[in-house]
């Protein structure tokens, strides 16, 4: 019995079909000739005709394997890139909506609260998502982030968020104020918005960003005004602000707020001001005490000149957060630098607080301030100020104190000591240029100097007193 070949055809699929098989298969086959349906691609025609049995056997049919079309995935340009959610209400702890919250409403609140919401959720690593919800009834996402660390009553998003504040400059920028990108032609593009934490360097070039972005919320240094769209940021001052401001009673030194005062006394009276005690103001009443126990005074020794240790990192960041940052030209660091006493004396002078309770070094009432949330921020105002003015130790003008030049000391005094030094002659001994760090360098040239005022012994041993710095600076 005689058989003959199967013939296979190819069809192409049809040009104006709309079905799944045929806009694939137009896709990948892009020299397909329109007019047939997909239905029949790789159709079997088999031709069988009649024949003569040659040999006794069974009849072999012809059979085509089956040709089955994958579903294609959705190529990834057809997804879309939402960074955020939309407006929404706020959901309880099952997912779902909670009663709608209304008209805008703006509930006050204060700076601190705002930065002690948003380190909540940064401290919880709260996953980004722009679907699910966190146990407070916020949507984990950039607006959903902003939207709980000012307590509004929804969940907002780029397109909503700046009906709730107030457009301020890049210079009035303070911590708890928001960058926000929102693009009206496209808004699942780049919209983005983060909350100010305070600037890191006095070039106002980085700042201390909260945000909520993949894997989970977080807290880093961020160029201004961010990554990416840099231009297109406005900055916003919550409408629902309050300052905080002082009720004009007496405000509380550093040594009523502590256990101890920075001499080491005990303190006349606590931090309480109910009716009979002696109209002592706690600072700030609105904020509240975090729910932890606050970290404990590490101690005195742990801050000043040749400190260097993590509780000089932490104050310098604590400070940035409270509006300090103009004050560090590089960054907070766990050295002890001229940049964090300024900042903490800026600190303690935004308390009302003058002569020793703003020595610039930090006692227990100021860290109470700092990791509590507690107190007043340091004043917009304050990073226009004039510097401070020059010490003069021991009656000598300019001079700041021995205390300033030793092992560990790094400062801008040391500084000023090392290019005069190199005014008057003394260069030699610097191999890489004066530099705020004291060194054997500046240990050498100073003892040189004082070398050729004729002085020998205890009087020439490298470390600059009041003597040799007015005879240095005359």
């Amino acid at each position: 019995m005689e058989a003959r070949t199967p013939v296979f055809e190819e069809i192409d699929p049809g040009g104006d079909c709309d079905c799944p098989g045929c806009v694939h298969w137009r896709r990948v086959l892009p020299h397909s000739t329109p007019g047939r349906h997909h239905a029949a691609h790789r159709a079997l025609i088999l031709a069988a005709a009649a024949s003569t049995t040659l040999v006794v056997g069974h009849t072999a049919p012809a059979l085509a394997a089956p040709h089955t079309l994958d579903r294609p995935a959705v190529p990834a340009d057809d997804e879309p890139n939402t960074p955020q959610g939309g407006k929404a209400p706020l959901h309880g702890p099952g997912g779902k909506p909670a009663q709608p919250a209304g008209p805008v409403k703006t509930p006050p609140t204060t700076r601190a609260e705002i930065i002690k919401r948003a380190k909540k959720w940064v401290t919880a690593k709260v996953p980004y998502s722009m679907s699910k919800y966190w146990s407070d009834g916020y949507r984990q996402d950039c607006s959903g982030f902003v939207s709980m660390a000012w307590s509004l009553t929804g969940n907002e998003w780029t397109g909503s968020l700046g009906q709730y504040g107030v457009r301020i400059s890049k210079e009035e920028l303070q911590p708890g104020d928001i960058l926000l990108f929102h693009n009206p032609a496209d808004p699942q593009k780049g919209s983005h918005v983060v909350i100010f934490g305070g600037w890191t360097d006095y070039t106002h070039t980085n700042y201390l960003a909260y945000e909520s972005a993949p894997p989970h919320a977080r807290r880093q240094s961020t160029p201004y005004a961010y990554w990416n769209h840099s231009d297109r940021y406005v900055a916003y001052r919550y409408k629902g602000l309050t300052s905080g401001t002082s009720t004009g009673k007496k405000p509380v030194t550093e040594q009523q707020t502590g256990t101890k005062s920075e001499t080491g006394t005990k303190s006349e009276t606590g931090t309480k001001t109910e009716a009979g005690q002696q109209g002592v103001a706690e600072p700030d009443t609105a904020k509240p005490a975090s729910r932890k126990s606050p970290a404990p005074y590490p101690g005195r020794a742990h801050f000043g000149p040749g400190a260097n240790n993590k509780h000089v990192t932490r104050l310098g960041r604590l400070l940035v957060e409270r509006g300090a940052g103009h004050h560090y030209t590089t960054g907070t660091g766990p050295r002890w630098s001229d940049a964090d006493r300024r900042a903490t004396q800026a600190f303690q002078l935004a308390q009302g607080w003058r002569g020793q309770d703003a020595d610039g070094l930090p006692g227990p009432g100021t860290w109470k301030l700092l990791v509590t949330g507690k107190g007043k921020d340091i004043p917009a105002a304050a990073t226009a100020a004039p510097p401070p003015e020059q010490p003069a130790s021991h009656g000598v003008p300019g001079y700041p104190g021995r205390a300033l030049f030793r092992p560990g000391a790094d400062n801008q005094y040391v500084t000023q000591l090392g290019k005069q030094l190199v005014k008057k002659g003394f260069g030699k001994h610097y191999k890489t240029g004066p530099g705020p760090r004291w060194g054997q360098s500046d240990r050498r040239a100073v003892e040189a100097f004082q070398r050729t005022q004729g002085w020998r012994g205890g009087a020439a041993d490298g470390y600059p007193g009041p003597e040799t710095w007015r005879r240095l600076f005359a």
